[in-house]
């Protein structure tokens, strides 16, 4: 900058907005304008272990994902019949609504009945749809559903929303982001390529009704289960990594290992490294900063 001594015995100050004072350039800085800078002023300071508790929820879901996925796959393979898929939609629907029952702080009947009645238009409204999904993409090629589902499945997972934020009960003011909604849309419309491969309309409302209960309710249950008791949402993550790794390892060895070294990195290896670089941020402000205007507004 260029330095300049003024003619004047007046004192130089901030004009903001391009005002200038006679007598200095301006461009003009006194030796008060470095005084005002603060370094890493908004800079958190992170916590191994707290980081590493946090992204448990990741791998939480990622676990969730698989079993769906598992699940898929089995019915596909004729394994799991339609009786013990409605079994299996059924223990999911009623341990939800146990879950919501012991961990809501005002759970009163009124609510009870919203949900209820929330669940059986859900319901009737798929078993209508059923025989469309179930004719939907006769004219693609499985391999393309395949490739197709694999791709949603994976976009669902980078665009899930793993902070609860925008889980909300029915009459809450909360919105959900555009991220969290894109990927609800990509898990429901992989659903609807996989029910389209199966062998009849039984089994496409069955594997529906299982996927969309997964990918709809479950992320708000766990987000209470979080909320209800921290220590029991660890105890709940871990019994269902276990279960998750158990059925993994009796279908492959390879898909095993793979699921394995993801969920050790994602929970122990990026918390470390998000620690380790952390020491390479910084931030600087000060007066050369675009002023923030505040408003108070009372009425």
């Amino acid at each position: 900058m260029a330095e300049y001594t003024s003619p004047t015995s007046q004192k130089w100050k901030k004009v903001a907005y391009g005002g200038m004072q006679p007598g200095f350039d301006d461009n003009h800085t006194d030796e008060s304008f470095l005084e005002e800078m603060v370094t890493n002023a908004n800079v958190v300071k992170r916590d191994l272990f707290k980081v590493i508790l946090d992204s448990v929820s990741i791998s939480q879901y990622i676990c969730v994902v698989a079993l769906v996925v598992l699940v898929w796959s089995y019915t596909l393979e004729s394994t799991i019949s339609y009786n013990t898929l409605l079994l299996l939609d059924v223990i999911l629907l009623g341990s939800g609504f146990l879950v919501l029952l012991l961990t809501a702080e005002m759970f009163t009947l009124r609510l009870f009945a919203q949900y209820f009645l929330n669940i059986v238009y859900f319901i009737t409204g798929l078993y209508v749809l059923s025989p469309i999904y179930h004719t939907l993409t006769r004219s693609i090629s499985s391999d393309s559903i395949w490739a197709l589902t694999a791709i949603l499945i994976l976009l669902h997972l980078f665009l899930h929303d793993y902070t609860g934020c925008t889980m909300k009960a029915p009459g809450s003011s909360t919105k959900p982001t555009l991220t969290s909604n894109i990927s609800l849309n990509t898990s429901i419309i992989a659903s609807v390529l996989i029910a389209s491969r199966l062998p009849s309309r039984q089994h496409v409302f069955a594997i529906m009704l299982f996927s969309l209960l997964v990918f709809l309710f479950a992320p708000f249950v766990m987000y209470c289960i979080k909320r209800f008791s921290f220590v029991l949402h660890l105890g709940f993550s871990l019994g269902l990594v276990g279960l998750t790794l158990t059925l993994v390892y009796r279908l492959q060895g390879f898909l095993f290992g793979m699921l394995l070294g993801l969920l050790v990195f994602i929970t122990f290896i990026c918390p470390y490294w998000l620690i380790r670089i952390q020491k390479y941020k910084f931030e600087i402000n000060g007066p050369w900063d675009e002023a923030k205007l505040c408003f108070d507004i009372t009425e």
